[in-house]
């Protein structure tokens, strides 16, 4: 299954009770240019999880981080490091 089926399969297993109404995933474009991911924790398994914080610099236009916010999930990273960043938090979901 590739990155974004299972971001979906992600998603839809926490579509319980009323949590997507408060909570989701959002990726966007950042002016760097390059690409931001949130994802709730909030209400998930995932809440009281730990996350080391992922710093990787290859390059100006090639580079990603990702860490925990208190209850989110957050990555940013270059333009062609989406999946780079979306696999990270897989990674740490299962």
């Amino acid at each position: 299954m590739d990155s974004i089926s299972r971001l979906c399969a992600w998603f839809e297993r926490q579509c319980v009770g009323e949590w997507h109404e408060d909570h989701g995933i959002k990726i966007d474009t950042i002016d760097n240019p390059g690409w931001s991911m949130k994802a709730d924790l909030a209400g998930t398994g995932l809440q009281n999880k730990e996350f080391p914080e992922i710093r990787v610099e290859r390059s100006q236009h090639d580079w990603f981080v990702a860490r925990r916010n208190d209850q989110a999930f957050e990555a940013f990273g270059g333009p062609m490091n989406l999946n780079e960043m979306i696999e990270s938090f897989l990674a740490w979901t299962e």
